[in-house]
């Protein structure tokens, strides 16, 4: 619910954190190494494929169903639909600006954390720019219960395994899955590898693109947001892109919108450019 979001985010993003060390400190089993792979795996589809290349920017379609359980996936890692398609899509109407809700001119920890807790947006900003989600009832109701898909993941992960299993099942994919994602918001405006000569300071990064399925040709993503990869060229490593395409030959999505030849060719010409 939104009056819930600042002080429930809060908690949530201790607990992530906390509850993985305390594991670890006991120690671990397994089987919780298990549930990590799959939680994680399920996280990031979720967060990087759904949240962000679906939801935000509609780079492919899907059914119905399907769209439900990537926003169920999203959820579950701290992010509903709407709320996170608001932000970002105001993030690339005014990124580096003093209205960007977030970016690295407003200091590290506001941007990794504070920005998650504190949405500087009120409830009908977002549903004003998300209406194409908000038609759907059923995001609707996530929106306003995002915190149920999350509690739903983590307590089937505790009764199955217990505290561990919990902790490292859920809780340690949760945190990296936010970490990692922070890092693009941070990183991804303060390095100096352009391929394109965008109105903001995005850049890219294989290292973070490495451990953000992806993510972190976050220059390429400003230039051309539509496309459903962020790794333009052959050799730009994008993990989410090669699991999208595997989703399309099962035929879960369809419709993907690829990068137009002319930007592929301008990206061969400008690579590893500074601006």
């Amino acid at each position: 619910m939104p009056w819930l979001w600042p002080s429930a985010t809060a908690a949530f993003l201790i607990l992530i954190h906390v509850a993985p060390v305390m594991a670890l400190v006991r120690g671990t089993r397994p089987a919780d190494w298990g549930a990590f792979c799959v939680g994680y795996a399920i996280a990031s589809l979720g967060a990087v494929g759904g949240l962000h290349r679906y939801f935000a920017h509609a780079s492919f379609r899907t059914s119905r169903v399907f769209q439900l359980l990537i926003a169920l996936a999203g959820c579950a890692v701290g992010g509903d639909p709407i709320s996170f398609t608001a932000r970002h899509r105001r993030h690339h109407r005014l990124a580096d600006t003093g209205d960007d809700v977030h970016g690295p001119h407003q200091g590290w920890f506001y941007c990794w954390f504070g920005t998650l807790v504190d949405y500087a947006m009120s409830e009908r900003e977002m549903l004003q720019l998300a209406p194409d989600l908000a038609a759907w009832p059923e995001l609707r109701w996530l929106h306003r219960w995002s915190f149920v898909p999350a509690f739903g993941a983590a307590a089937v992960a505790a009764l199955v395994g217990g505290f561990t299993m919990f902790a490292i099942g859920y809780c340690l994919p949760a945190a990296l899955i936010v970490n990692f994602g922070s890092a693009v918001n941070y990183f991804g405006h303060r390095g100096r590898r352009r391929s394109y000569p965008t109105r903001d300071r995005s850049s890219n990064s294989w290292l973070l693109a490495l451990v953000s399925f992806g993510e972190g040709w976050h220059n390429n993503h400003h230039y051309y947001p539509a496309a459903c990869r962020s790794g333009f060229a052959w050799w730009e490593i994008d993990v989410m892109y090669y699991e999208l395409r595997l989703l399309a030959w099962l035929g879960l999505i369809w419709d993907l919108k690829e990068v137009p030849a002319h930007v592929r060719a301008q990206v061969r010409a400008a690579s590893g450019r500074r601006w």
